[in-house]
């Protein structure tokens, strides 16, 4: 095949005969397909090859991302012959089953698999990243799922019992229905592979007719499975139990925590339960400290940005406020500013609800709303503790507000999180709250509001051919519009066929200066203050994403969904 192919392409004029050469070279060397030896090699486009060997075979050529491919035709062929031939099962329609392959012209991968299930077999082209992402994708999870049901007796009367008696369940049978090996290893495989995958957040949520689990990746949701209904309230109770939470209250949230030994490192989760229509939602916030970056460099600051925080956080007093919406990375930016300041001479106290990462030389302190250990509460105790900075986890009324502001004026340094949805908008929310604006203007040194957005996955990327008018639209001057090249990714097994590969965040850096000083003192609008902040040469969330796109860092898509126009 690989001679076969590299000749065709030649004849095609889509590669040279030197390419050619290059590419069967490292064939030889490193092994691998031909057709993704040109494509590493940068000498064709994967979308293009596959084009061509769908013209070549006469056959449709798919885009197995865009596909969702039902779990139950992975049963028909094993792991280990998909892996062989880099072949997925996509679609079976009477006797006939269609198959993607990377080389469509393999008669053996297509022989074994007519053998095995007994099918027809009809061929589409697809690439080898994609089908590598699928593989990955229903694979590993739907043959784990297999072996964790082939256990399960049908009818178990412990777990149907659950099922079925919801209201009026026995917590005996309960209790040991979540012991049963099948939901053991069910819950070990859903944490396992969710933490593999770099996941966030798993949410388990239970439907009329339906159970699903879903993790988000890199700030999206992905749906992963559907375990059988009749292990819905067991694997429930499982992850209560694990949490240390009463399995016999199903009608009230609750939280807890499960901390986690996994390949050497410990894994902590955040787990909450909400009593929904059909069974209680499970989600579990992952907090793996080996993923805590606390390298104010590595977070995506650009250099003035950046200047202008770590010189805010080494002031000797004010306050500095870092906001955004939930699972925006604001912890994070928090954590690595402690981490900046965190030396032998200082004394650092923290309030925070929930303390997510335990940090050495840091004093934190986990608020307990039911014995009155709130903000407020802590954050007077702090003061008779001799600190040098505090770190409140959020502001939130009008009572912690005014404490923070008071400890910022005398003589404190103070980091919070409020939830804004830029930096201009924070001062309005403190007034809002009650604050007096002179308070509001003499305590606040700076306001950083941010936002995550993805990175382009390096392994696929490629450039992405935008107008010039849409780049001016999105907020390039003509000049950079003319410049700029933006890329986005094509898919491929890296980035399980996203396109992305991990996260980058955008920062909007606003230090108090005179000028916004007095705008805030004659009870200007957010819009006048935000107008104050560009001319200062600040930039704002949209034009620190525009940065990222002209580095090649992130995508004119992923910057649109994160950020406003301004």
């Amino acid at each position: 095949m690989a001679g076969r192919l590299g000749q065709l392409l030649v004849s095609a004029n889509m590669i040279t005969d030197e390419q050619l050469k290059r590419a069967l070279a490292v064939q030889q060397k490193d092994g691998g397909r031909l057709g993704s030896n040109l494509v590493k090699l940068g000498f064709i486009d994967e979308d293009k090859l596959i084009i061509f060997l769908s013209k070549q075979y006469g056959i449709p050529a798919v885009n197995l991302q865009e596909l969702e491919i039902d779990q139950g035709l992975c049963k028909l062929i094993p792991s280990d012959v998909v892996q062989k031939y880099q072949i997925m099962p996509i679609n079976r329609t009477g006797a006939t089953i269609t198959i993607a392959m990377v080389d469509p012209s393999n008669v053996f991968a297509l022989d074994d698999v007519k053998f095995m299930t007994g099918y027809n077999v009809e061929p589409v082209v697809a690439s080898e990243g994609g089908i590598k992402a699928a593989i990955n994708k229903y694979y590993d999870t739907a043959e784990a799922l297999q072996d964790v049901m082939a256990t399960l007796k049908e009818g178990d009367e412990n777990v149907d019992l659950v099922m079925e008696e919801e209201e009026d369940v026995n917590l005996g049978e309960l209790k040991q229905a979540v012991e049963d090996a099948p939901v053991v290893k069910l819950v070990n495989l859903i944490l396992t592979d969710a933490i593999a995958k770099g996941a966030s957040d798993i949410h388990i949520e239970p439907y009329e007719k339906s159970f699903r689990v879903r993790y988000r990746v890199d700030g999206v949701l992905y749906e992963t499975m559907q375990p059988p209904m009749r292990l819905r309230a067991a694997l429930t109770s499982r992850l209560k139990i694990m949490s240390e939470l009463d399995i016999s209250e199903r009608r009230l949230p609750q939280d807890g925590r499960i901390k986690l030994k996994l390949k050497g490192k410990e894994v902590d989760l955040r787990v909450s339960t909400l009593p929904t229509l059909f069974g209680e939602k499970i989600v579990m916030r992952i907090l793996d400290k080996g993923n805590l970056q606390l390298d104010l460099g590595k977070l995506g600051f650009e250099e003035r940005a950046g200047a202008d925080f770590v010189k805010a956080i080494n002031s000797p007093y004010g306050m500095v406020l870092v906001t955004g919406p939930t699972g925006s990375g604001k912890s994070t930016t928090l954590y690595s500013a402690l981490s900046n300041v965190n030396k032998i001479d200082v004394n650092i106290m923290t309030a925070e609800d929930p303390v997510e990462y335990n940090l050495m030389g840091i004093n934190q302190v986990q608020m307990k709303d039911e014995i009155g250990l709130n903000f407020a509460a802590t954050l007077r105790s702090f003061l008779r503790q001799d600190p040098d900075i505090i770190m409140v986890g959020e502001i939130r009324d009008y009572e912690t507000a005014e404490i923070a502001v008071k400890a910022a004026l005398t003589g404190h340094l103070v980091l919070s999180t409020l939830h804004t949805n830029d930096a201009p908008s924070t001062i309005n929310r403190l007034l809002n709250m009650g604050i007096e604006p002179f308070l509001v203007a003499s305590s606040t040194i700076l306001i950083l509001a941010q936002r995550l957005c993805r990175r382009v996955c390096q392994n696929c990327k490629e450039p992405e051919k935008v107008p010039l008018q849409a780049l001016i639209d999105v907020g390039f001057t003509e000049e950079e519009a003319k410049e700029v090249v933006p890329y986005k990714g094509h898919g491929c097994d890296i980035c399980g066929g996203t396109g992305y590969k991990g996260r980058v965040a955008l920062y909007e850096v606003m230090p108090v200066s005179e000028g916004i000083k007095e705008l805030i003192l004659e009870g200007a609008t957010a819009t006048e203050i935000k107008k104050c902040m560009l001319n200062e040469g600040c930039k704002s969330l949209r034009k620190s994403g525009l940065t990222k796109i002209k580095q090649g860092v992130s995508s004119i898509e992923e910057v649109l969904r994160v950020t406003f126009g301004d």
